[in-house]
């Protein structure tokens, strides 16, 4: 070990520590050649953090920290990996090398990684890889991207529902090495037909004798390989699976999605979602590794539609412009009203949006919730709209223009309310992403709306 050593960090919890202690202290080993101290620091490391370690270090080293593993840890933390990193050591490593570790991978992980690779380096590496892998791994990448066939593993155990409990040990001893669990077993019938689900448990408990077909739970849930793969983790989380199955459409059992994969999708598709509402398209790559231009791509758009949409509401504003010169007071509290407003609507649209993804409005009509958020939106404004009256009156000493400023705001924060609250279920009805439907879109659409609704108010009352 060396003396160099980064300080303790209050924010970060012990297994943040030392992830951070091994990937300096392997950086400079490195630098030093200290090719065996490098060995013995990653020894006692899991694979995740060793990948992690690798991941944090500078693009040259990375390769040569991954090939001072054994083949057995190598294959473990590659799987751990980012994309990105996986394919810059593919780049480095020899023929043989890219052989043995795509070849030991889980079929699962090995299509993660052809996903992110061009088709001409797919089809190098699919040539690579023995027979039976490479037919796994075509099987998985003929479904379709973001489905229960795409990311499902094919390395399962099944029983036969004829066999006894004591043929049902011998295959799984057999067979327990190369599979992903064996803690969720599946009973299938001569044509391999899921006919239901058995734990270790039931299994262990059971006499030696006892036919499979005696003990099998035949109310099994199970997902086909075209569910997406969203609504396979709904079901994980749901019914705390260890491993849920997947059927074709003869209801053949074709593969298992354990819950560590929930957890990845999890991931992914609440990344995507926040992205989506903050107003960045979602991309393939991490957002962090992406190029500039990608990011200013995937930015844009709603950049650009909030600017045009600015600029109608500066065309309005235009057109009372005498109404303006003679209250000219009005223009300083436009920006207090259209905030507000944005904000709201805002609120609104991201809990209706998350309700959606989360499916926790189901039971709920589309009219009860908008009447809530309405009502709610009615609230909010009269506690918004008795402040902005008093500071109006402050400011300017005119009762009249407070009551426009406090009407207004009450207007603007039961539509905004509206908006946020109806447009994802419109777009969720045209079959669009109701992300899609983010704070930057609600939030240009009240801040027009609510320009309009202030002048107009303003002239109402003015004119009266």
């Amino acid at each position: 070990m060396t003396e160099a050593r980064p300080p303790s960090t209050s924010n970060l919890n012990p297994r943040q520590e030392l992830r951070q202690l091994v990937r300096s202290e392997l950086k400079i080993l490195l630098e030093q050649k200290n090719w065996e101290g490098a060995k013995v620091i990653l020894q006692p490391v899991q694979s995740a953090d060793i990948a992690e370690a690798i991941e944090g270090l500078p693009e040259a080293m990375q390769a040569l920290a991954f090939r001072l593993l054994a083949k057995d840890e190598a294959i473990a933390v590659y799987e751990y990996l980012d994309p990105s990193v996986q394919q810059v050591l593919l780049k480095d490593f020899s023929r043989e090398d890219v052989r043995t570790i795509i070849d030991q991978m889980s079929p699962d992980d090995r299509v993660k990684l052809f996903d992110e690779l061009p088709a001409k380096v797919v089809r190098k590496l699919l040539a690579q890889i023995s027979p039976s892998e490479g037919q796994a791994t075509a099987l998985l990448l003929g479904y379709q991207p973001e489905t229960a066939g795409r990311i499902m593993t094919p390395e399962y155990l099944s029983l036969k529902e004829r066999w006894t409990v004591a043929q049902a040990f011998q295959h799984i001893r057999r067979l327990a090495p190369t599979k992903e669990t064996i803690y969720s077993l599946y009973v299938t019938d001569n044509q391999h037909c899921l006919t239901g689900s058995i734990s270790l448990r039931d299994l262990v408990t059971a006499q030696p004798e006892q036919i499979i077909s005696e003990i099998v739970e035949p109310h099994v849930i199970s997902v086909h390989t075209d569910t997406h793969q969203e609504e396979v983790a709904r079901l994980l989380q749901r019914y705390d699976f260890l491993a849920l199955p997947v059927v074709d459409t003869e209801n053949r059992l074709v593969g298992i999605i354990t819950v560590d994969d929930a957890i990845d999708i999890l991931e992914a598709e609440t990344t995507k979602d926040i992205h989506t509402l903050g107003g960045v398209q979602p991309g393939d790559n991490n957002y962090f590794q992406s190029s500039i231009l990608n990011i200013v791509y995937r930015r844009a758009f709603w950049l650009i539609f909030g600017f045009l949409t600015t600029m109608l509401a500066s065309l309005l504003v235009k057109t009372q412009e005498q109404l303006l010169r003679q209250t000219i007071i009005l223009v300083a509290f436009i920006p207090l009203l259209i905030d507000t407003g944005g904000d709201v609507g805002c609120q609104s649209s991201t809990v209706v949006i998350r309700g959606l993804n989360t499916q926790n409005i189901r039971q709920h009509g589309v009219f009860w919730l908008v009447r809530r958020e309405a009502i709610a939106g009615a609230l909010l404004g009269i506690i918004l709209g008795l402040g902005a009256v008093a500071w109006a009156y402050l400011l300017q000493g005119n009762l009249l223009i407070a009551v426009i400023v406090g009407i207004s705001l009450l207007l603007i924060s039961v539509l905004a309310s509206i908006l946020g609250a109806a447009l994802p279920f419109l777009f969720s009805f045209w079959g669009l992403d109701p992300a899609l439907m983010s704070a930057p879109f609600v939030t240009t659409i009240a801040d027009v709306l609510g320009v309009l609704i202030y002048l107009y108010v303003a002239r109402w009352i003015l004119l009266f």
